[in-house]
């Protein structure tokens, strides 16, 4: 039960154990391949080396045309050879396609009998469709004398010199290996095997191979000439394919493989294991826990996304336990303020005091109303992706639109619009570019003096907004502050001029889905507080950046070796 746990739960484990699979299987594959070469390699093997012996032995029954010199001459050339040869009707034998291709170019049939060990060879007489057959057992110093008879009574027809030279070289092709007249002495023989010569013995060479070639292994027999031999070969010797060396080799080679698979499988495996420990971490509650992130490969984003994944957990919970603590503390003004409103209206009797008393709570209602609209707008910001409708907005229109809106309130401010390219158009959501707009307005006109520059444009694929006032604007070291919801820096901006502290916070949240870069400065002209958003113009695709402007400072625990 342990085991098949460990084979669903560890990836790794069946990584290994697949290729373990796949090593036996290679190994496996890799025996049936190389027998079945070896097994076709000492086919065409053994159907070279035949083919000239059985022409040659061919051409002798060929040369007699009467029944019975021929049956006197297999009969002969049987006891010699040590196997019984005969002559059969071509149409008793069935043959394959390939079979019958090789007997009409006057080369030889080769079977082998694995189950008996026995050979039956075949091979077409010239001119007629009767087939020479033999079964042959194994061959030995007997055939190769056999054939050396076979070679000299072949000659024996051609009289001259010169017409026994052009026979061997002619029968050089059919036996696939050469067939020549040297002279005694550049053969290399030692006396005892001259004397062999001398009394008509064949004398075998054998030359082993020194690595790259092959054993060679020659016959000599003598000639007609004292001074001259025949040589055959040399002919090169089959040399099997060792099943085990290669058997041996491919494990070595499979379990180095391995072991190289498993060197650059165990990091990864590794790093998966502090992710997972990081998992654990945070499944109990340990919201500052971070893990390691090495190199730029998925594992690598993985950690990245998963160290983002608990970066924004952990700041939603705390927004919302600020946001929850911020509207407790943001709602109770209001709901005393009524609260007394009402109990100030039934113990008035006069009409006009009435109706102020009716006219702080509809104002008191107005508030709560603005309060909780924003805070559901901040929270909907807050919690996910929102639905950005992304289309090409003409910013220039809608700073103008936002500068009616904010003179329509009747303040004694003068707003003007700064628009610094001739079409400035970006793609962006309408209505939270807006409410940005709007948001980051409305701030100004709290805190200026005079006057308000509401500026857009567009500059090197980017596009812009930006309000600045002629305020006392806002010091560098609280200038990230100014963002963190319910967040009011002194005493002169407090609740007399207005808001709950959430207007700028969720500007930062629109600008972080945005894509967008959102500061503050101090105004070059105005000298008062400068807010600038910028993002790029043209978006073919919006991804999810860290977010360091509304992110709370929080220490880091590290998940690592």
């Amino acid at each position: 039960m342990a085991l098949i746990s460990l084979t669903e739960r560890s990836i790794f484990f069946r990584i290994y154990a697949g290729l373990l699979l796949v090593c036996l299987a290679v190994v496996f594959f890799a025996y049936l391949l190389v027998d079945t070469i070896n097994q076709e390699r000492i086919q065409s093997y053994r159907e070279k080396v035949s083919t000239g012996a059985f022409y040659l032995i061919s051409q002798g029954v060929a040369h007699q045309q009467e029944p019975s010199r021929r049956q006197y001459w297999l009969s002969d050339a049987s006891r010699l050879f040590g196997e019984s040869f005969s002559v059969v009707p071509m149409n008793t034998v069935e043959f394959k396609g390939r079979e019958i291709r090789r007997l009409n170019e006057e080369k030889t049939v080769f079977r082998y009998d694995p189950a008996a060990k026995e050979s039956t060879i075949y091979h077409r007489i010239a001119g007629e469709d009767n087939l020479l057959t033999v079964k042959l057992s194994q061959v030995g110093e007997r055939q190769v004398r056999a054939l050396t008879i076979f070679l000299l009574d072949d000659l024996s027809y051609y009289p001259t010199i010169e017409a026994k030279t052009g026979r061997l070289q002619f029968l050089s092709q059919k036996f696939s290996y050469p067939i020549q007249i040297r002279p005694i002495d550049s053969v290399g023989l030692d006396s005892s095997q001259i004397a062999r010569i001398r009394r008509d013995e064949p004398v075998i060479l054998y030359k082993d191979g020194d690595g790259i070639q092959n054993s060679l292994i020659s016959f000599v027999v003598a000639s007609e000439v004292d001074t001259s031999v025949i040589v055959i070969g040399p002919v090169d010797l089959f040399n099997w394919f060792p099943l085990n060396l290669i058997a041996s080799v491919i494990l070595i080679c499979l379990l180095l493989i391995s072991l190289g698979v498993y060197g650059l499988i165990f990091p990864l495996e590794r790093r998966l294991q502090l992710l997972q420990a990081g998992v654990n971490r945070v499944m109990k509650g340990d919201l500052n826990t971070r893990v390691q992130v090495v190199g730029h490969d998925d594992v690598a984003r993985l950690s990245s996304t998963f160290n983002a994944m608990t970066q924004h957990i952990k700041r939603l919970i705390e927004a919302q336990r600020e946001l929850t603590r911020a509207v407790s503390h943001e709602l109770r003004t209001p709901v005393a303020r009524i609260r007394f409103a009402v109990d100030m209206l039934a113990d008035e009797d006069d009409y006009e005091s009435r109706q102020f008393q009716k006219q702080y709570i509809d104002e008191d209602i107005e508030s709560l109303n603005e309060l909780i609209d924003e805070i559901l707008t901040y929270a909907k910001l807050e919690e996910g992706s929102p639905k950005l409708e992304w289309e090409l907005v003409d910013l220039g229109d809608l700073v103008k639109q936002v500068e009616r809106e904010t003179n329509a309130l009747g303040k004694d401010i003068k707003v003007t619009v700064n628009i610094t390219s001739p079409r400035a158009q970006a793609m962006a959501d309408r209505r939270y570019l807006h409410r940005v707009v709007q948001n980051l307005a409305g701030n100004a006109m709290r805190y200026a003096e005079s006057s308000i520059i509401i500026g857009t444009g567009v500059l090197k694929g980017r596009a812009f907004v930006s309000v600045e006032d002629d305020g006392q604007g806002i010091k560098e070291e609280d200038r990230e502050k100014v963002f963190v919801p319910f967040t009011r820096l002194d005493d002169s901006r407090t609740r007399a001029s207005g808001g709950y502290g959430l207007g700028l916070s969720i500007v930062s949240r629109i600008a972080f889905w945005f894509n967008a870069n959102l500061k503050v400065d101090e105004s070059p002209d105005l000298k008062g507080a400068r807010f600038i958003m910028d993002w790029p113009a043209k978006q073919t695709g919006v991804y999810i950046v860290a977010d360091e402007l509304t992110q709370a400072k929080s220490d880091k625990v590290l998940i690592g070796d």
